[in-house]
Parts: C-alpha cells; structure tokens; sequence
C-alpha cells in the first residue's frame, strides 16, 4: 500500500525527496511557494496543494524540507499551516537541518496539537536522494521512527535511530563539521597540489583506500581541480550548521579550534558574495598567483 506524504517545500533538496518519493509509489501532495517548484514535482505524478493544511490534511506522513526554524514554525503552526490541516496522530518527519533545541521545542507543541514528530535530517545531497542512497540520523520515539521509515525507507540507504527528539539534529551538526573540515581540506590540498606541479586530478586514484580517503577527496577534488561549480548545496547552508555546531559547543564548553577556522572561513566567502555557491567554490578562498616553491 502507497504511503499519503505532504511534502513542505520544494527547493533543491527537497524537490530531489519528492521526485524520489513520487518515483517510487508514494502518493505525494506538493506545498512550496515557488509554484515552478511544485510543477517540476507534478511532472512526476505528484498533486499540488493551495496550502501546507491543504496538503496535510490528506496525508498521513509530512515531510519538511526548510530552511531555519522560524520557517519551519511558521510552515507548521502558521496560518494554513500544516496544524492547521493535519488529522491527529499525523507524524511529522522534520528533513531541514535546525538547531535541536528547536527542534525539541517545535517537538512539544506539536505534541500539543496532537501531532507526532521525527527530526532526520540528511547526509549525501541530493544527488543520493535522487537514487535513494541518502544517509539519516533520526530522533524520536522508537515507534515514531520506525513509522518515519515506512517513507524515508525510499530515499535511504542508511536510517539510524540516535535517540529522542533533537538527536538526529544533534548527530547532523557533528556529521557538518566532520564535512566542513574535510571539504575544506581537500581544497587545501587541491591548491597544493597545483602548485606544486603534481597532476591533481589523478590524486583520488592515487589515494583511494587509503587513510586520506573519502567520498569527499573523490567527488570534489576532480571538481576542484576544474573549478566545477555546479550546484548541488551553498555555502551560506553551511555557515548555518557551522554556527549551530559552535552554539552547541558553547553550551557543552566544548574547544573546537579546527571548527572556527573552518567556519570563518564559509563566512568570509559567504560576505563576498559567495554564499549561494556550492562547495566546490571553496577553491576561491586560494585565488592568486602561484608562489615560487623554494629549493
């Protein structure tokens, strides 16, 4: 039996979860205020909404897919908000990456209204969601979450229970500081490498099984190597996380020396007017002349 799923918001993300979803048997009710947005996923078989209660209130299942906070709030509890729409016992599958005390907020007057949430957000980007390879870090109740999975099952490979509410945002702050490093290093070590006259582009070969391995050596360095700035995430998105992962250290007194850096980084190239840009633009942060190697 299909699954009913709301989708809030169509953006790059979360168009690439509904295309994925409405490819795959889901009976997918679209709401996103960009209605070009939306007719890409009707193209796939999936029906448009006037509104988030329009699309909740025949649906089972609601994913988001937003931005911040304040925008999931106003998605859900606003005016024509989902609340506004949904049968009780609706579940609620939070996909946006947001602060997890947030979450937990958002959680809890959920609750109130009768409404059960999971926060998954995501690893892998649109591209695995399109192919249904998405990594997911879930919080909520053990029976909320393997209700979540009868849906997101579709779009991953990799569904992981972390704990409550808030959990599996928890878990995506560490996942975007783990990436924010190691994007960032790899482009350090890009520039290097041109420098120094080795043939960058045969480094992911060279390296791979290696300790120095990655998925992110072997998707960006090709890409850093011919300035590929096709976009598939932004800069600014993850200034966001970085900024969630130092609040959240700041409460846990933890030192994040490495993170600072790394996040100063995003936002002087986020100022300079690259924040809509993808990750791959991290390479214009080393723009200039090639310095003489000594020796």
């Amino acid at each position: 039996m299909s699954n009913k799923v709301a989708l809030i918001g169509a953006g790059a993300m979360g168009g690439a979860i509904g295309a994925r979803l409405a490819e795959t048997g889901n009976q997918l009710t679209v709401f996103d205020l960009d209605k070009d947005k939306v007719a890409v996923l009707t193209a796939k078989g999936a029906t448009a909404a006037a509104s988030a209660a329009a699309a909740a209130a025949v649906s089972d299942f609601v994913v988001l897919s937003l931005n911040s906070p304040k925008i999931v709030h106003a998605a859900v509890f606003g005016p024509e908000g989902v609340a506004a729409g949904a049968r009780a016992g609706t579940l609620i599958i939070d996909m946006s990456s947001i602060d997890p005390d947030a979450t937990k907020a958002l959680s809890i007057e959920a609750a109130e209204r009768g409404l059960r949430w999971v926060d998954s957000p995501l690893s892998g980007g649109a591209p695995k969601a399109l192919i249904g390879q998405l990594t997911l870090m879930a919080g909520g109740s053990e029976q909320d979450v393997a209700d979540a999975h009868q849906v997101l099952r579709h779009v991953a490979s990799n569904y992981t229970h972390m704990g409550p509410v808030g959990a599996g945002q928890t878990t995506k702050l560490i996942n975007q500081v783990l990436c924010a490093l190691n994007f960032l290093a790899v482009a350090e070590a890009t520039q290097l490498a041109l420098d120094a006259g080795v043939d960058a582009a045969k480094i992911p070969q060279a390296l791979k099984g290696g300790r120095a391995d990655s998925a992110i050596l072997q998707e960006y360095m090709p890409r850093y190597v011919a300035k590929d700035y096709r976009r598939t995430g932004r800069i600014d998105n993850m200034v966001k996380d970085l900024n969630g992962a130092q609040d959240l250290a700041r409460r846990t007194n933890t030192a994040m020396p490495l993170t600072a850096v790394c996040a100063e980084i995003h936002r002087m190239l986020t100022a300079s007017g690259l924040g809509g840009e993808d990750q791959a633009a991290l390479m214009e942060f080393f723009k200039g002349p090639n310095k003489e190697i000594a020796g």
